[in-house]
């Protein structure tokens, strides 16, 4: 038997009717939802089937909106064959849900938190982020440790080869794109955010986080999960309570940790929850590894 990866998406993969069909084709996908709508006390399914757009696109919003949908598709999918599993920024919380490490329930309070706590440091402390194509991590390092005279800015995601994501003020970033143009990158575009996630500028919601994570039940998780901060595999409760900490001001490892979960034998990638941009950077970090997604629920009828 192939050996399974579950990957997990993060911010930016919502859509509008994100998850309808699950609600309307099985009665556990139903549950889920009005499960999560009671917990939270607001109408969160109606965020994700009917939006509107701007109200999704909130990070309060979006964070449990998206752990949601990967949720209920676990629900329906199960991760008994399952091996390994990582998550992209938020979806970490997902892929720790799928390793028997967090309850659904803690996990949906935590991410709610999270972009609640995300969005207000946003708010105080103005910032944005940039993608970086066609140069090399040591590169975009080395640029934003020079832009950071202007500004504070560091690399914020290494998503797969020649494609980063740079955080921070607004002075450093764009000097830090300047730079970059310079340097030959193919593109250096201003990304549209609320914030500078995976910067600095997150010390407060770090702080906020932090104490709602002390008080959360974690538990050893029972697979490997690939972190974001260090791309390595863990399943210590400290290690994974001390790692969502540092995550909100830390870089996102992505392609360095698909690159080790191939490294350690995960044949088979599978996206579960909404887009497809996980698969995007799978392909593109390791060209002859097979990947799918699982979205709608015409997808688990393929399975």
């Amino acid at each position: 038997m192939s050996k399974i990866a579950y990957i997990f998406p993060g911010q930016g993969s919502q859509y509008v009717g994100m998850g309808k069909d699950l609600y309307e084709k099985d009665e556990s996908a139903k549950a889920i939802f009005k499960t999560a709508d009671k917990i939270l006390g607001i109408g969160l399914s109606d965020i994700c089937f009917d939006g509107p757009e701007d109200l999704l696109r909130q990070t309060m919003n979006t964070q449990p909106a998206i752990f949601l949908h990967s949720m209920a598709l676990l629900q329906l999918i199960g991760a008994k064959n399952v091996t390994m599993v990582a998550g992209h920024s938020l979806g970490e919380y997902s892929a720790l849900v799928a390793a028997g490490s967090i309850t659904f329930e803690d996990g949906l309070k935590l991410v709610r938190l999270r972009g609640e706590l995300m969005q207000s440091a946003g708010t105080k402390n103005k910032g944005t982020m940039a993608a970086i194509v066609g140069l090399v991590p040591d590169e975009v390092a080395d640029i934003c440790a020079q832009a950071s005279a202007t500004g504070i800015v560091q690399c914020a995601n290494f998503n797969s080869p020649g494609q980063i994501v740079i955080s921070g003020s607004i002075d450093g970033v764009r000097k830090a794109m300047e730079l970059s143009k310079e340097r030959g990158a193919k593109i250096a575009k201003e990304l549209v955010v609320s914030g500078a996630f995976h910067s600095p500028l997150m010390q407060s919601a770090r702080e906020g986080l932090m104490n709602a994570l002390q008080q959360t039940n974690i538990e050893n998780a029972k697979i490997p999960v690939y972190t974001n901060v260090t791309a390595q595999p863990i399943q210590s409760s400290v290690e994974i309570r001390k790692m969502l900490s540092e995550q909100l001001t830390s870089a996102v490892r992505w392609e360095e940790s698909i690159s080790n979960m191939v490294k350690d034998g995960a044949e088979k990638f599978i996206e579960v929850g909404p887009g497809k941009v996980l698969q995007g950077l799978v392909r593109r970090t390791s060209a002859n590894i097979d990947v799918k997604g699982i979205d709608k629920f015409d997808d688990l009828e393929k399975e």
